[in-house]
């Protein structure tokens, strides 16, 4: 079990709306890979299937008993938005973002940070995994 998560999250879709997957990489703090999660959304833009991509790691986040996450994105929109520094305008997404705000009240301690797309490689490579696995 690990208590403190480290966590990088990515969602895209092809087209925008398009094919969309969602993704989530957990490292403990040593930096080691703890798990990996992926899903296909269906039809959906990106900044749904990003947010989408949080959503997935609260859930599986509770299942391995976690108390503390340190997410990255790299969406700053999204980082932006549930950090409060920009309003959530979109009706799709002001639910999603209510989801996480409620999520978010079963961790002692959560942050959200950007970080640069070539930071997040591994989320984008299983992003664009299960959108390919999808389309064949």
């Amino acid at each position: 079990m690990h208590k403190k998560l480290i966590v990088y999250t990515d969602g895209g879709a092809r087209g925008n709306p398009g094919p969309a997957g969602a993704s989530v990489v957990f490292m403990n703090i040593k930096g080691e890979i703890v798990n990996t999660f992926k899903k296909y959304l269906g039809e959906t833009t990106n900044n749904i299937a990003e947010y989408s991509a949080v959503v997935l790691a609260f859930e599986e986040a509770q299942k391995l008993g976690a108390h503390e996450m340190n997410f990255f994105l790299d969406s700053e929109l999204v980082v932006k938005q549930i950090n409060g520094e920009y309003k959530v305008k979109n009706a799709e997404l002001g639910k999603l973002f209510i989801k996480i705000y409620n999520l978010r009240h079963n961790f002692r301690r959560v942050t959200f940070s950007h970080i640069a797309r070539e930071k997040n490689k591994l989320a984008d490579k299983l992003v664009n995994e299960v959108v390919d696995d999808a389309l064949r």
